[in-house]
């Protein structure tokens, strides 16, 4: 898994000006050595990390990471799926918020 797109977050460039510690701890822990891992392909973690949004009702972060999945191999069909599947387990108004999020990210 070591040929894998490296994870760069963008905590500096976001909310730098604003919260530079937190921004400093998105992009050095979260995303340099957290995501960077190789022993979890960034696309297994993006799904990971879509169940959770998705779980907790977290639809802020949700499209940002809608958008990162993609861009770690997942599929917008493969995406939709996920969220109808979670629909059963983590609740029918957090998937209906969730596809509506992907809808928009998928339209821009």
């Amino acid at each position: 898994m070591t040929d894998q797109q490296r994870q760069i977050g963008g905590g500096r460039r976001t909310i730098g000006d604003f919260a530079t510690k937190l921004a400093e701890l998105t992009d050095d822990v979260l995303f340099e050595e957290v995501w960077n891992r190789t022993e979890l392909a960034a696309r297994d973690r993006s799904l990971i990390t879509i169940a959770v949004l998705v779980a907790g009702g977290d639809s802020g972060q949700l499209g940002f990471h809608l958008g990162r999945a993609k861009e770690n191999g997942v599929t917008e069909t493969e995406l939709i799926e996920a969220i109808t599947h979670l629909a059963f387990y983590a609740g029918w108004p957090k998937a209906m918020t969730a596809i509506t999020v992907a809808k928009q990210v998928f339209a821009a």
